[in-house]
């Protein structure tokens, strides 16, 4: 009988991060977190970003303070401490928004695929694009005036 390389065991990476995920992140308490992303946007973000990126930031540490359900809270922590990382490493700059939810914040009809099982998710999947949209207008809005600015 002869054997072929194709038959014999080889290692895998079950048991690891290495490959399969990113090691998980070491979450950082409510406060400290909420602190490192203000100073995080003091020291990278530009004034009129900074003071709207602190605005909404307060408003949904303020909008999540009573939540109980602990996968709420580690998905919120977890996103957040992802975005602070990001603006620190300053990997978003010239980044743009998914055009599938460009598309269905202006209204275009596309399908768009909600993973979720709970009934309300669909209605906090929209308020979020709701607001992401508006952040995004107000983004364009002060664009165009400092545009404006500079070409008087």
């Amino acid at each position: 009988m002869r054997f072929s390389t194709r038959l014999l065991a080889t290692p895998t990476l079950v048991g690891s991060t290495k490959g399969l995920k990113p090691a998980p992140l070491a979450l950082l308490p409510p406060i400290p977190l909420y602190r490192r992303l203000l100073r995080t946007h003091r020291k990278h973000l530009a004034r009129e970003m900074r003071l709207l990126g602190d605005e909404y930031i307060k408003s949904e540490f303020r909008a999540h303070r009573n939540v109980e359900n602990p996968v709420h809270i580690i998905g919120f922590l977890t996103e957040w401490q992802m975005y602070a990382q990001k603006i620190e490493g300053d990997s978003w700059l010239g980044e743009k928004i998914d055009s599938g939810k460009i598309d269905k914040m202006s209204g275009t009809p596309d399908f768009v695929l909600c993973t979720t099982t709970s009934p309300g998710s669909q209605f906090m999947l929209d308020q979020q694009l709701g607001q992401l949209y508006e952040l995004m207008q107000a983004i364009q809005k002060k664009q165009r005036e400092d545009d404006e600015e500079g070409n008087s």
